[in-house]
């Protein structure tokens, strides 16, 4: 986490990595986003190739879909 916060910072990008613990990982993503005022959540998508490249995890997908933060995915 480090490593990304010091990307962000070589950036000018304000980074606050949270470590957040649950069996809801998607729920958790989000209510955490929130609760520290994020602007944005930034996930990655699985290490998928071929056809499965173009599908996402399901819990990226679904703080894709449920949250009202803005979310960046890296492949």
């Amino acid at each position: 986490l480090d490593g990304i916060r010091q990307l962000g910072d070589a950036q000018g990008v304000k980074v606050k990595p949270v470590v957040a613990k649950s069996d809801l990982v998607a729920e958790a993503i989000i209510a955490a986003a929130a609760k520290h005022d994020c602007d944005l959540i930034v996930m990655a998508s699985h290490g998928r190739k071929g056809v499965k490249r173009l599908l996402l995890g399901s819990e990226t997908q679904h703080v894709l879909t449920h949250s009202h933060i803005p979310v960046l995915v890296l492949r």
